[in-house]
């Protein structure tokens, strides 16, 4: 067997500080970019090469295969000339009765001979860049499906491995538990802090989920949503940290301002999104109250005891959303103002969603006619041809009984589905033929008022939100600037809506909207938001005058200071401020000269004040150009403004992605579905979240 020295993807590096634990940091030798990691998980090294310098890494590539050649050299050639010089068999002979076929043990051979696990497969080391490549797969598979670590210790699993690459050695589940998964958190805490560092402007949301698992109560989510040098908005996840069962209020801001600290943005944040009443209770989706559109829906609901479908029975409980007793709500809302202050805002789109429960919990006969719709719509899609049905619900997964897709459990995807069975109702009981299932004329006129009154609602939910699931590995941001206006349609649509067949829920949803979401039309905050939005400025104002003046006030305030944090925000720690930018290179042509005396002296430009920003950006029309696309062409024509700008379009209107996260895990993680420890659980929400920011 030839002699082949031992290659490491080190020797691409040079080691500058090596720690406790095999922690190494260690410099590029071709770009000198710094890289910090674990001696025994190299990966990020290999994908820096594979990245940055691809010759180096085909190098490294080859050298690792002429290791491989240079071992298994010696056992191919006595195995070549005993077979007449055969190559089709390229695998080398184990010397022992193996696992690989007959006696002798022949490994498996190129053209399929000798089954099972093929012994004489020579195997990769832990370090070896294919090795890497397919442990990081396996790993992204478990984040990006939230799948238990123990799927790795499956038969099956480890069958599927040994077909697709016999030389892979399947790690072991405390291998990728203790140190793979966590190699990545901390890669990823890296780049976090890396780009905090640097943001421009940021606020900041906190997310509270209970009972995700039975051995902690639930989760905290702090997500930072931070604006770049370039003016691109970026989300991350900071921290996903575990709560204890008496977690209270001040334990939770203690946590927030620990991990704020942690991240270099205690003080920076502009606003902090989070709910009034973040109570120990597991939050339930908003969904039609009795319109499953599956029967595995309903099936499912028995089995998660209620948890991810709310019938809508009891009114009061829906209208509460499963908070606890006032005293436990009055004491959170103590903390949170104590902690938070003015810096708190409420999220928009849970705002929204809260004014439909309460509205669809208004009358009882709701629930009794959607549940007779839903019956309906599963008896024709089982019983209707999936080519008729296709020209009805063209939405993919809505075509065939049990297809109700995972976005058909909230009340906006299930509302689109009851007004295209509406919109075809006859057409579907023609196919379907007669039966005791058919709506009749006091159904379809009660549901078609449902439908028209809360077709307002869906179209200001799906603005918020989009495609939850498709933006979850993009940055997809949207602002509060779209809160007000959305405000402003809901209150003149409901104003203009008559529902004689079911007036209670006209007057709930009036109620709720004036409570929760009318205090928005006089916030200066909002205010300011919307104005700055390039496509609203002052379109939508009734009183120009007078929000001309609450926007010029607010400007001042936030103009005035480059802190973005006020005296009264109570975050702790004082703010930071930017470095200021070196000046731009002076062209020597410019300077006065005999030579240019016949060209025009340039006249002086002159600073414009905020009011003379104001106005000419407000006598500007209206464009659809993107709001922070907007803003970085024109941060030189106002500048002022672009500063106020910059930090109001940070704050999102509707939920993050950790929130999503959390259902989802509440949903797949359970203790009969995986055995999950609550530190793997909450890496695995951590890097869920933060997926992009690894492996795009």
């Amino acid at each position: 067997m030839a002699s082949v020295s031992k290659v490491s993807i080190l020797d691409y590096f040079n080691i500058v500080f090596e720690g406790e634990n095999g922690k190494i940091e260690s410099n590029c030798k071709a770009c000198g970019t710094r890289i910090q990691a674990k001696r025994s998980v190299t990966s990020n090294f290999v994908t820096h090469l594979k990245r940055k310098h691809q010759a180096m890494y085909d190098d490294f590539v080859k050298r690792k295969d002429m290791k491989r050649e240079g071992y298994s050299s010696g056992s191919l050639h006595s195995f070549t000339t005993t077979n007449g010089g055969n190559t089709r068999y390229t695998h080398p002979i184990s010397t022992g009765v193996g696992g690989g076929g007959s006696v002798g043990g022949m490994g498996t051979l190129e053209g399929g001979i000798g089954g099972g696990s093929g012994g004489g497969v020579t195997k990769f080391d832990r370090h070896d860049p294919r090795q890497v490549l397919i442990s990081e797969a396996i790993a992204k598979m478990i984040v990006q499906d939230l799948q238990p670590v123990s799927i790795v210790e499956n038969h099956g699993f480890r069958e599927l491995l040994q077909l697709l690459e016999p030389r892979y050695t399947p790690e072991p589940q405390q291998y990728i538990q203790s140190q793979l998964l966590p190699a990545y958190a901390y890669q990823a805490q890296l780049a976090t802090r890396q780009a905090l560092a640097s943001a421009h402007a940021l606020s900041l949301s906190l997310d509270l989920r209970r009972g995700l698992s039975g051995a902690t109560s639930g989760y905290l989510g702090i997500t930072c949503h931070f604006l770049t040098s370039d003016w691109q908005m970026r989300s991350a996840l900071l921290a996903c940290l575990p709560l204890s069962g008496d977690s209270s209020g001040n334990r939770v801001l203690s946590d927030f301002d620990e991990v704020c600290h942690s991240h270099g943005v205690s003080g920076r944040a502009f606003r902090v999104v989070a709910d009034p009443f973040p109570v120990p209770t597991t939050v339930k989706p908003c969904c039609l109250p009795g319109f499953l559109v599956s029967p595995l829906l309903a099936n499912e609901q028995d089995d998660n005891d209620e948890e991810e479908v709310e019938n809508g029975n009891d009114a009061e409980e829906c209208i509460r959303n499963g908070h606890g007793d006032r005293g436990e709500e009055r004491a959170w809302e103590d903390s949170w103002e104590q902690g938070l202050g003015v810096c708190r805002v409420d999220c928009f789109s849970r705002s929204l969603e809260q004014c439909v429960r309460e509205g669809l919990c208004s009358r009882s006969q709701l629930s009794s006619t959607l549940t007779k719709a839903a019956c309906f719509y599963n008896y024709i899609t089982s019983a209707v041809p999936p080519e008729k049905l296709s020209q009805v619900f063209d939405v993919p997964g809505l075509g065939g009984p049990g297809n109700a897709p995972p976005a058909v459990r909230d009340w906006a995807a299930q509302l689109k589905v009851l007004r295209r069975l509406l919109d075809s109702v006859e057409f579907l009981e023609e196919m379907s033929g007669p039966g005791e299932l058919a709506l009749g004329s006091s159904d379809r006129a009660l549901l078609r008022e449902l439908t028209d009154t809360l077709e307002p609602f869906t179209e200001a939910w799906d603005m918020v939100h989009g495609d939850r699931q498709a933006d979850i590995h993009t940055d997809r941001h949207v602002s509060i600037s779209l809160a007000l206006p959305c405000v402003l349609g809901l209150r003149k649509h409901l104003s203009e809506t008559s529902t004689p067949h079911c007036p209670s829920l006209l007057v709930s949803l009036s109620q709720a909207v004036e409570r929760r979401l009318a205090p928005i039309l006089e916030d200066p905050l909002y205010i300011t938001a919307t104005t700055l939005d390039p496509q609203f400025k002052l379109t939508w104002s009734s009183n120009p005058d007078w929000h001309r003046q609450v926007l010029i006030e607010e400007l001042s305030k936030h103009s005035a200071a480059s802190s973005p944090a006020d005296n009264n925000t109570d975050l702790h720690l004082h703010s930071q401020t930017s470095p200021a930018p070196s000046p731009s290179p002076i062209s020597s042509l410019s300077r006065p000269c005999k030579l240019f005396s016949f060209i025009k002296q340039r006249p002086t430009t002159q600073a414009k004040s905020l009011d003379q920003e104001l106005a000419a950006y407000l006598r500007e029309e209206p464009t659809d150009e993107e709001a922070l696309h907007y803003w970085r062409r024109k941060a030189i024509d106002f500048p002022l403004l672009a500063q106020v700008a910059k930090r109001a379009l940070t704050i999102p209107a509707c939920g993050t992605v950790v929130e999503s996260i959390f259902t989802s895990a509440s949903r797949c993680l359970r203790p009969e579905r995986g055995r999950v420890l609550p530190k793997n659980l909450e890496t695995l929400i951590y890097l869920k979240a933060n997926y992009r920011l690894l492996w795009t």
